[in-house]
């Protein structure tokens, strides 16, 4: 089994309330408090597992606002857990979640440095570095509904953007969605192999602009009878 998720970049607002119910569950999840730093004050600051960064794509009038939430990839191949000197980042091999030991994680950083994409923060409170579980202490949880047992994200998301699901099943409602939207790991090239998947933006028509006529009023009546003939 291979647990991860699918977001879709065509449907996520931006609205960060996956990562708002991430932080509410996990505030006293599987690997302790999530800290916040002057939570009140000019600069606040914390512990967050997801972020959401957001850009820009293509030009006017046909550029188009991504909003692209980060979190752990819970990679095949993770370098988190290879760097860890003592055995703190380890991957499960019975469902591929990557999860940090508090007991054993001494904050030395490396796991932070070898993940290219920036899931894992160190907690400045307890000394140790933490990132998303997946929320692996609800997803199993026998005494909550079966539609219950997923990531916090996954339910909160009010477009639906996220997926939660097993990538090794072919008939899983993941791995479907991933193969007929074309969907795709981010920065592949590392070979990291990240479990979580992206589905790109779908394309839009593209919008016709028609530039003022050269010429004056003559040419303007000119190339106007023109497209009406043509029509």
């Amino acid at each position: 089994m291979r647990l991860g998720l699918v977001i879709d970049l065509d449907v996520c607002v931006g609205c960060h309330a996956c990562a708002i119910a991430c932080k509410e569950w996990n505030a006293s999840g599987t690997i302790g408090p999530l800290s916040d730093y002057q939570p009140y004050g000019a600069e606040p600051s914390g512990v967050w597992f997801n972020r959401i960064r957001h850009f820009e794509m293509d030009e006017y009038p046909n550029n188009k606002t991504i909003n692209f939430p980060m979190s752990c990839m819970h990679c095949e191949d993770a370098d988190c857990v290879t760097v860890c000197p003592t055995g703190a980042s380890y991957k499960r091999a019975e469902d591929g979640i990557v999860l940090i030991d508090q007991n054993k994680c001494m904050g030395c950083n490396y796991c932070s440095w070898a993940c290219p994409y920036g899931a894992r923060e160190l907690d400045r409170s307890s000394g140790t570095m933490k990132k998303c579980t997946l929320c692996i202490d609800r997803i199993y949880d026998e005494k909550l509904p079966v539609e219950e047992r997923q990531p916090s994200c996954v339910l909160t998301c009010p477009a639906h953007a996220r997926m939660f699901g097993d990538f090794d099943d072919p008939d899983s409602a993941v791995s479907r969605v991933v193969r007929e939207r074309g969907g795709y790991p981010l920065m592949p090239e590392l070979n990291y192999n990240p479990t979580n998947t992206y589905l790109p933006p779908r394309r839009k028509p593209v919008i016709e602009i028609e530039t003022k006529p050269k010429g004056g009023l003559k040419e303007s009546i000119k190339q106007f009878a023109n497209r009406l003939v043509r029509r």
